[in-house]
């Protein structure tokens, strides 16, 4: 197989405008995932946002120059006027796209609503190629039935369909298997987490940084010969891992596919062309720079893995946080980045995931310890050398 073509997404900048906006519609939801970043709950938060206040909401991301919405939760079939909600956000030229959960809430009804909507993409997160593997990362037995079941319904209906994975130890050394899958389900994207310790997600459950290294770079390899794409996420070193990919195949004899170097180039530059509409952005996204999280009680987050909060969008607009708050701002200045990350040469388009930064080290701005990569920069300030970086 043979990569599919991507097409040109247009830039923007990130200082004002996202690239993508994540609306968390509620927390509840019947499953109980072992990584969960939103410890979810069985029953809906009284001070959830309303209907109107979810379509004020929508009409303020619509003026932010449209950036992709994704509705999440919890699980966002919990709420019952969500189709409502999507339906308001089509009519505004938003693409919507929904990660509901595997649970009897997905019936026939609620794809067939979603796909009479105009719904861009749905979800679905399968964690292993086998029920034993997912339904325990899922905490559920029947899990991974319910979602192949509900994908059959999803291909019937033609709905795009994105699988979301989350790399931990309990499926690393299934990844192979994995992408099979992936590619035998006819997924559009394949959308690789990578494990942030917070909510109920554990350090112990994250895999090395070496293995990080190793799986980013076995995913560079994969994306030049699946006919899906693959879009990361708390990995932003895989931006990294890609253009050293294309400068080591570059120095060989070995060919390289035009679209691999299209990315690498527009990687290398941090704001040319990338591609898929719905997949990758057209310059490195990182938490709040690009990206933007809003809870399910309107508190506006960097990330829904970066628990540090920017306001609440009942007391400021969104754009007004997204653009002026002292946090989002900080974020997206990787030159104010401390340890290695703030010298890196490949910081502007990386500038390694703050939300794991936080989680282990307490600081947002700190090193990010999960990427093996060690900065020229860096290197040289160890040793007491001057550096221009």
């Amino acid at each position: 197989m043979t990569g599919r073509p991507r097409s040109p997404v247009t830039p923007r900048d990130y200082n004002v405008n996202p690239f993508i906006v994540i609306w968390e519609l509620t927390r509840a939801c019947a499953l109980k995932c072992l990584h969960c970043r939103a410890e979810a709950q069985y029953r809906r938060h009284p001070l959830e946002l309303t209907f109107d206040e979810g379509r004020d909401l929508i009409d303020q991301i619509h003026e932010m120059d449209d950036p992709l919405l994704v509705f999440t939760g919890g699980d966002p079939l919990e709420r019952d006027d969500v189709f409502d909600l999507a339906a308001h956000a089509v009519s505004r030229g938003i693409r919507v796209s929904m990660t509901p959960s595997a649970t009897p809430n997905v019936t026939r009804e609620a794809i067939r609503r979603a796909k009479d909507v105009g719904l861009s993409r749905w979800a679905f997160s399968l964690d292993g190629p086998t029920a034993e593997i997912h339904d325990h990362f899922r905490g559920t037995d029947g899990s991974f039935g319910l979602t192949t079941a509900a994908i059959d319904i999803l291909r019937e209906f033609e709905l795009p369909l994105q699988i979301n994975t989350t790399i931990s130890r309990y499926n690393v050394d299934v990844l192979d298997k994995m992408a099979a899958l992936v590619d035998e389900l006819g997924c559009v994207l394949w959308s690789v987490f990578f494990l942030v310790p917070t909510g109920r997600g554990k350090i112990e459950d994250m895999i090395s940084p070496h293995d990080h290294e190793r799986v980013l770079r076995w995913l560079a390899r994969l994306a030049e010969r699946v006919p899906f794409d693959i879009k990361t996420t708390e990995a932003q070193h895989y931006r990294r891992v890609v253009i050293q990919e294309k400068m080591r195949r570059a120095r060989g004899d070995d060919a390289i596919p035009a679209d691999r170097i299209a990315y690498a180039d527009a990687l290398t530059k941090g704001d040319t062309s990338a591609f898929d509409g719905l997949g990758r952005a057209p310059k490195g996204v990182n938490d709040g720079n690009g990206f933007v999280f809003i809870s399910h009680t309107g508190d506006v987050f960097p990330s829904g893995l970066l628990p540090v909060s920017g306001g609440n969008i009942r007391q400021t607009p969104l754009a007004q946080i997204y653009r002026d708050s002292p946090l989002f701002q900080a974020l997206r200045n990787p030159d104010g980045y401390s340890g290695k990350c703030g010298v890196c040469d490949y910081r502007y388009i990386c500038g390694g995931s703050r939300s794991r930064a936080y989680a282990t080290t307490g600081d947002m701005l700190g090193s990010e310890e999960y990427c093996v990569y060690v900065p020229p920069a860096w290197r040289a300030k160890r040793a007491g050398l001057p550096t221009s970086a």
